[in-house]
């Protein structure tokens, strides 16, 4: 039996422990049920609830989660619109999320899938600095596919 204030009570029956949580019009609440014996608190449950709740919340709005933004690239892309893509994907990247870079072979392109493998090593190594390579490009039908997932954030001492 744990009192209102955290003090020890000692081994009572259940009588006795409801009988001094109604004289403080407070509640007894099981803490440790499955121990032997049971382990009970003298506590305003309303009040636990709300708190508990309240911490909940406050993880939550904490969390931060991840999204998968896409950047459609072209076979033969300029330096110009290249740039742009790039600094585009940084910015997803400084908020932590994931990128999926894409590019899409149309007629004859398909038949020249290594400069689309080239555009993409490109892409990851312009990336390198602030990204790991999650899936590395792949030709999936008409389409090659990368992934790639922000660095995890170091620490500073």
């Amino acid at each position: 039996m744990i009192g209102p204030d955290g003090a020890q009570l000692g081994i009572m029956s259940a009588a006795d422990a409801q009988h001094i949580a109604d004289e403080k019009n407070l509640d007894l609440v099981k803490i440790a049920p499955q121990a032997k014996p049971p382990v009970c608190k003298i506590m305003d449950y309303g009040k636990y609830r709300f708190e508990q709740a309240k911490r909940e919340k406050e993880a939550r709005k904490n969390q931060h989660t991840v999204d998968v933004k896409e950047i459609k690239l072209s076979l033969n892309i300029d330096t110009h619109d290249f740039n742009t893509k790039l600094k585009n994907a940084m910015k997803f990247f400084a908020h932590g999320d994931k990128v999926k870079v894409s590019i899409r072979f149309r007629g004859r392109e398909m038949g020249h899938s290594e400069y689309g493998y080239e555009t993409m090593k490109r892409f990851s190594d312009a990336c390198a600095e602030v990204a790991n390579i999650e899936r590395p490009a792949k030709l999936e039908g008409r389409q090659m596919l990368m992934f790639l997932a922000p660095k995890p954030n170091k620490p500073t001492k």
